[in-house]
């Protein structure tokens, strides 16, 4: 058996255990305290002017000064945001390269194609940032004035009506193929490249209806080119509490939300995440970001990394339901 060190230097070998566990304890700590070291970059997977881009600028000032770091934007647009995710996945996971997840990229792209990576176990959900329950407007030469309307109207005239998305996939998409089996209404999806486009047709009068976030559709609304009917969702929005919801309407359980998140790569040390998570969150209360965000339609979020992870796996389960009901495919 080995022996313990003798009465006279065991005082001397206890100060050294002390002094080792002190440094590394230390060591440890001023890791943790160092992050970061070097500007953090956020990749978007989709061009400059979106939605999420839009939310990624207005946190990203205010990130810099929490953390004492530039925060730049690096738009990496294409391949529903896969693009951007291969980027962040390559590049070393230690808190300097992130990304704005999505709805499509996390909770409905994986039901509908083979990825490179692994949804649920390659990207780590640091924070939810906002919820964005999806608005119906038509064009404004329609005599559809609000939710009972469109379905009275789509009832008596099956296949008549179309809307438009960015893509068949999207949650523009399955948010009209959700209404279709919520209600039993039969519209045509019109698929387009892009909102951009599917916007400039819906206001040229080309296609009827479509699913959109306020944050990109609201304007067009305001200049009286389109109508709001109504927002998919149980209860008013804060920032639109003269839209009515589809649930006033007796359209239960048609909730097509749309998020923006912010996530990393696996492997990010757990107090990076735990960091990130608290500033963002900090960074949500602001007053004025909190007031820009509901104005442009969202709920402001900032919840846990665990809290988010769990809001992950029911918003999976509740797009795969609608795509394996509605047959959606991505092509």
């Amino acid at each position: 058996m080995r022996s313990l060190p003798s009465p006279l230097i065991r005082p001397a070998f206890l100060k050294l255990l002390a002094v080792c566990v002190s440094l590394a304890a230390t060591s440890v700590a001023t890791a943790e305290e160092a992050w970061p070291t070097r500007p953090i970059r956020i990749l978007i997977g989709f061009s400059p002017g979106g939605s999420n881009d839009i939310v990624a600028r207005l946190i990203a000032p205010k990130l810099a000064d929490a953390l004492g770091k530039q925060v730049l934007i690096d738009n990496r647009p294409g391949a529903g945001g896969n693009i951007a995710a291969d980027t962040m996945l390559k590049a070393p996971a230690d808190g300097h390269t992130l990304m704005i997840c999505t709805t499509g990229m996390l909770s409905i792209q994986p039901s509908l194609q083979k990825m490179s990576y692994d949804a649920q176990t390659d990207i780590v959900p640091v924070s939810l940032i906002a919820n964005t329950p999806y608005v119906a407007l038509v064009n404004a030469s329609l005599n559809i004035h609000n939710v009972k309307e469109l379905i009275a109207y789509a009832k008596a005239n099956p296949g008549k009506l179309n809307y438009a998305s960015s893509g068949n996939g999207t949650a523009g998409h399955l948010a009209g193929e959700m209404l279709k089996l919520r209600t039993g209404i039969d519209i045509v999806h019109v698929p387009y490249k892009g909102t951009g486009q599917a916007m400039a047709d819906l206001l040229g009068g080309q296609v009827s209806l479509i699913f959109d976030q306020p944050i990109s559709s609201l304007q067009y609304a305001k200049s009286g080119k389109l109508r709001v009917l109504g927002v998919a969702a149980s209860h008013r929005l804060d920032g639109l509490p003269d839209v009515p919801t589809f649930a006033e309407a007796g359209v239960k359980d048609f909730e097509p939300v749309a998020w923006t998140g912010l996530c990393a790569p696996k492997g990010t040390p757990a107090p990076v995440v735990a960091r990130l998570q608290k500033e963002v969150q900090q960074v949500l209360r602001q007053p004025d970001i909190a007031q820009r965000l509901q104005q442009d339609g969202m709920e402001v979020v900032g919840n846990s990394s665990e809290k988010f992870r769990e809001f992950l796996k029911a918003d999976r389960q509740k797009w795969a339901g609608v795509i394996k009901a509605a047959n959606v495919t991505a092509n």
